[in-house]
C-alpha cells in the first residue's frame, strides 16, 4: 500500500478557508456519483445545490460518448467530459454540443487500430468482455472487470499490458479498462474545459478548483490539484494507488459527493455571513 495513504485527511479536517476559495467542481461519474450505473438521488440534489450557489461542475469520465449525452443534458452540470478526455458535451443554453481532442481522419485510423487491439485482447484474454456500452464509444476500447464480468488482478495487468504493448494509453476505472490512442487524459480535459468555458489556464485556476474522484484512472488529478477529494469507496484500489487526494469522505460513492458538496456550501455560507456581518 502507498505511503501517501498517511497523508490523506478526512474531509471533516479541509479547513473551510480553502473551500470558500473554490469556483467550481470536477468530479468522475462512475461509484462517484452513480451506483450500479444509476445516480444517486444525494449525488443528483449535491449537483441542483451546487448550481444553485453558482458553483459549476464538470465531470469527467471513461464512459463512452452515447452514453453521457442524456447525463449533460438532464443534470445540472456544465459538461461531461467523456471517454477519459477525448469528447466534451458541452451544455449552450439548451442545446448540447459535441466536441472532440482529435480530428476526424485521427479518430478514424485509431478506431481501426483499437479493433484490432481488442480483438487480440479477446483472443488472448479469455475471460475478457467488452464492456456493455461499446457501442458507444467514439474513441477507445474498454474491458470490463466489474461492471458485469470479473477479471482477476493478474487478468486486468494482463489486459493493460497488451494495450500499452500495441502503444495505447491504459487505465483501469472502478468498473472498466480503457485504452485509446492519443495523450488525452482527465487532466488534460480538466486544461481543455477550463479554457473552454471559463478562459482560464489550469495551473492560474488550481486553488479554485476542487476534484472528487473514486478510482485510479483519477491519480493524474489528484496529482496535479491541490484540492482532492477521494469518496471512500476509493479504498478498494488502496493498493494500485500511486497519487492520493488530499482528503477522503466518510461516505461512499453519491453519499461521499454530497458530503463534499455540503461542506463546500457551508464555507461559502460562512463567508456570506461574515461578510454581512462586517457590513453592519
Amino acid at each position: 500500500m502507498s505511503a501517501e495513504i498517511s497523508k490523506v485527511w478526512p474531509m471533516g479536517h479541509c479547513p473551510a478557508s480553502l473551500l470558500a476559495q473554490v469556483q467550481g467542481v470536477f468530479t468522475d461519474i462512475d461509484d462517484t456519483l452513480t451506483r450500479d450505473g444509476a445516480i444517486e438521488h444525494a449525488a443528483l440534489s449535491a449537483l441542483h445545490a451546487l448550481a444553485d450557489a453558482g458553483l459549476p461542475v464538470v465531470a469527467i469520465t471513461g464512459r463512452p460518448l452515447g452514453w453521457s449525452q442524456p447525463f449533460a443534458r438532464d443534470w445540472p452540470v456544465r459538461a461531461i467530459v467523456a471517454e477519459n478526455g477525448a469528447v466534451a458535451l458541452v451544455r449552450q443554453g439548451n442545446d448540447v454540443l459535441t466536441e472532440f481532442a482529435q480530428d476526424a481522419p485521427t479518430r478514424a485510423a485509431n478506431t481501426l487500430r483499437s479493433q484490432t487491439v481488442a480483438a487480440r485482447i479477446l483472443r488472448e484474454v479469455p475471460t475478457a468482455r467488452l464492456a456493455l456500452d461499446s457501442a458507444g464509444r467514439a474513441t477507445d476500447i474498454a474491458i470490463d472487470h466489474s461492471e458485469l464480468a470479473a477479471l482477476s488482478a493478474a487478468e486486468i495487468a494482463q489486459v493493460v499490458a497488451l494495450m500499452q504493448a500495441q502503444g495505447m494509453t491504459a487505465t483501469v476505472s472502478s468498473i472498466h479498462i480503457n485504452g485509446w490512442f492519443g495523450t488525452h487524459n482527465k487532466l488534460s480535459a480538466a486544461r481543455w474545459m477550463l479554457q473552454r468555458l471559463f478562459g482560464l489556464c489550469l495551473d492560474e485556476a488550481l486553488p479554485h478548483w476542487l476534484f472528487v474522484g473514486d478510482s485510479t484512472n483519477d491519480q493524474p488529478l489528484f496529482k496535479a490539484l491541490p484540492l482532492t477529494v477521494g469518496v471512500a469507496n476509493l479504498l478498494r484500489f488502496a493498493e494500485q494507488l500511486q497519487h492520493w487526494p488530499a482528503y477522503i469522505t466518510q461516505a461512499e460513492r453519491g453519499a461521499g459527493f454530497a458530503e463534499v458538496a455540503r461542506a463546500l456550501l457551508a464555507a461559502k455560507a460562512q463567508v456570506q455571513f461574515s461578510a454581512v456581518s462586517k457590513s453592519r
